[in-house]
């Protein structure tokens, strides 16, 4: 196991990152279980001094998702005097057999710099971290209690993807390069936990000229074959 030595890190400054993913019908989050222990958790970690903090939760997401080039946001900072709990950081280091008094300032109380990641569901490799047994994904109305106010990021989190949707250009990164209208579609109604009509959805995407056309998606009868989409990368 490896050893996290004070003098290595920035004091007291954690950050916790809010993976999104679709897999064609849900959204879902990341979230880790510590071992022994029954305690859900968002994938975290600690800035080292010699890093910056956007290369400290680029680094994480990719060790937890074997991603790289992801989209990635820091969405706020959370520092509520009770967000801490010595006790719990205490039994997940006990049960990790980690000397409790080198890692002492881990029970110190640390402020939270949180961020969201959209990937593509497909492609990620799920890998727990040292101290987990087990990182799962979990649809967002089915997430188990997880500690402190891990819960509390996820509802914030989710409340910014939504204020961006069209502005952030979310599928760019939950869908395949090339999607259909209605792939696209769904990805709007899981985030925005609502049903959309589909011709007036349509109609307002293909008015914001942010989608390039592309052939046919043939799965069956021709005449109904979708129209496969991909975002332009550079929107007029």
């Amino acid at each position: 196991m490896q050893v996290l030595h004070k003098e290595d890190f920035i004091q007291n400054i954690s950050y916790d990152s809010v993976i999104f993913g679709f897999n064609g019908k849900q959204l879902k989050i990341l979230v880790l279980e510590y071992h022994n222990t029954g305690l859900f958790a968002l994938p975290g970690g600690f800035v080292r001094k010699d890093e910056s903090l956007d290369e400290a939760v680029k680094k994480g997401v990719k060790e937890r998702t074997g991603l790289d080039h992801i989209y990635l946001e820091q969405f706020q900072t959370f520092g509520n005097l009770t967000r801490s709990d010595p006790s719990v950081m205490k039994r997940i280091l006990e049960e990790n057999n980690l000397d409790l008094d080198v890692h002492d300032w881990l029970l110190d109380r640390f402020i939270s710099i949180s961020y969201y990641a959209l990937i593509n569901y497909d492609k990620v490799t799920p890998v727990p971290d040292a101290l987990s047994d087990s990182i799962s994904w979990y649809a967002i109305d089915e997430l188990p209690a997880l500690m402190m106010d891990h819960n509390q990021i996820v509802n914030r989190a989710l409340q910014v993807l939504r204020n961006n949707l069209e502005k952030k250009l979310v599928g760019m990164n939950l869908l395949p390069s090339k999607f259909t209208m209605k792939q696209l579609q769904k990805v709007y109604e899981v985030v925005l936990g609502e049903e959309l009509r589909r011709t007036t959805f349509q109609r307002r995407i293909l008015g914001m000229n942010m989608l390039e056309r592309h052939e046919k998606l043939f799965q069956g009868t021709a005449h109904k074959a979708p129209y496969l989409y991909s975002f332009k990368l550079e929107q007029d």
